[in-house]
């Protein structure tokens, strides 16, 4: 050590450290996506949104929700839930999910040719000795209703028809395999399995896995629920399923139950939806909106997942069936599938409202953490928050110093969350009895964390009594 002679500094690491802040409710949702629209080339890539606006450019946008899947979220979480952020995952793949048609005559009115809907404008082909250029005899545009538009010019300014080419999307050609994914021959993921770079890429834990459209498919809804169970090998989330409301499925509220259990949407990390809901002319899957009501409610709570989305208003006007068929539930229908672990709607006071606190799991699983939908959204919260703010401890000494840091710093995150009745207690606790000597010696502690996440309010009784005591008081009026 060098001589040293005079006042010197030093500084050692914070005995507290700040908690890793989290979205609690990030949505992952997979679809379909027109990106021919957008000119974009995101196919199985991670999209991360704010807005409706960065959405729509970098994935495009079509009213055509049966066939656009990502479009129905996008309206619903940007325009009626004014919401964000999402992570959007397309597998729509113009290269392969499309068919050519052979040359046909389009007839132009005013100057302008519609070539139709789902058209891909880098695709087109002119009869054998035409040479037409872009935007010189011809400019391209889609119109509000996702109809490809051209407009004549140059050598076509006069043209009264044009016999053309087009190629167009076929999204019956997107399967549940292509959502579900997996590991290309070169390494890539797609699908389901691009979960795994949201954390990685964007620096943001997935929250609620969402696949509209897709998730009324059993197969997709397992690897939905396997993916919300363990991402990254370390984080967990909640996923959200649609069960269909069609004759395949359950067109009738008392099909349900057995259609859920028959198909095995029982899962503690999954919300099982019926049936869809409508506002005006559009029709939404219910997870759709849920997922929107979800980080609506959270973003009242200081983006904390302590609340129930039930009993909170949806931007619904009706419950339909797939056929478009009206549905009217009351109090004891709703209840029956809040009793099966089916979240619903119901127009009983104050508005249409989503209807149901139970995971899938219930009523099989009784245990609050693997049946309440806050509450399982709270130890998922509070995982991963512990996961992301000690991740910088990894691999240092283990001292007492480090294992007091811990203790100390998680109970005064937790007990800020007991102070705002986030939740009801916590604590943390390095227990000897979990940390055998072989353990330790191998670096491996284990902290106890205790939480008492509040529970939803699901019943709210009042006892009447007629008090003949009070009788009294009319004589004691006339003393």
């Amino acid at each position: 050590m060098a001589f040293r002679h005079g006042v010197y500094k030093s500084e050692v690491p914070t005995s507290l450290l700040s908690p890793a802040q989290l979205n609690g409710g990030l949505p992952v949702i997979i679809g379909t996506a027109p990106i021919f629209m957008a000119d974009s080339s995101c196919v199985n890539k991670p999209v991360l949104c704010y807005t409706y606006q960065e959405a729509v450019e970098a994935l495009g946008y079509s009213r055509d929700w049966e066939k656009w899947t990502l479009c129905e979220f996008i309206y619903s979480q940007f325009a009626l839930f004014g919401v964000g952020p999402c992570v959007l995952i397309n597998v729509f793949d113009p290269g392969k999910h499309k068919e050519k048609l052979p040359l046909q005559e389009f007839t132009a009115h005013e100057g302008v040719i519609n070539l139709g809907k789902n058209v891909f404008s880098q695709n087109l082909e002119f009869e054998t000795g035409k040479n037409y250029s872009k935007n010189t005899d011809y400019f391209l545009e889609y119109d509000e209703l996702g109809n490809l538009c051209m407009t004549l010019a140059g050598q076509l300014a006069n043209a009264s028809s044009v016999k053309i080419s087009i190629t167009r999307a076929k999204t019956e050609n997107v399967t549940a395999y292509d959502i579900i994914g997996g590991i290309t021959s070169d390494g890539n993921a797609t699908g389901l399995e691009l979960i795994g770079e949201v954390y990685p890429k964007f620096g943001l834990v997935p929250g609620i896995i969402g696949a509209p459209g897709f998730s009324e498919n059993p197969t997709v809804a397992a690897v939905m629920r396997a993916k919300a169970s363990n991402i990254n090998g370390i984080f967990t989330c909640i996923s959200v399923a649609d069960i269909p409301c069609d004759d395949s499925g359950a067109a009738k509220y008392s099909d349900v139950p057995q259609w859920k259990n028959r198909n095995n949407y029982v899962s503690t990390r999954e919300i099982a939806c019926w049936p869809k809901i409508k506002l005006g002319d559009d029709v939404y899957h219910f997870s759709t909106q849920l997922i929107g009501l979800m980080n609506s409610v959270d973003f009242d709570n200081d983006d904390i997942p302590y609340a129930s989305p039930s009993n909170h208003m949806l931007q619904m006007n009706g419950c339909v069936n797939a056929a478009g068929d009206e549905i009217n539930l009351g109090l004891e229908q709703a209840n029956y599938l809040n009793s099966q672990g089916i979240v619903t709607a119901l127009n009983f006071a104050g508005g249409w409202k989503a209807w149901g606190n139970r995971l899938g799991s219930y009523p099989t699983n009784t245990d609050p953490k693997d049946n309440f939908i806050p509450v399982r959204r709270m130890f998922d919260f509070i995982g991963n928050t512990f996961i992301l703010t000690f991740w910088q401890k990894l691999d240092a000494p283990v001292t007492v110093r480090l294992i007091r840091t811990i203790i100390d710093s998680f109970n005064m995150y937790l007990n800020g969350l007991t102070a705002r009745e986030v939740i009801l207690g916590g604590r943390i606790e390095f227990k000897e009895s979990e940390n055998v000597l072989t353990d330790l010696m191998n670096g491996d502690l284990k902290f106890h964390i205790y939480i008492t996440p509040p529970v939803p309010a699901e019943v709210i009784e009042g006892i009447l009594e007629f008090d003949p005591a009070y009788l009294e008081e009319l004589f004691n009026a006339m003393r």
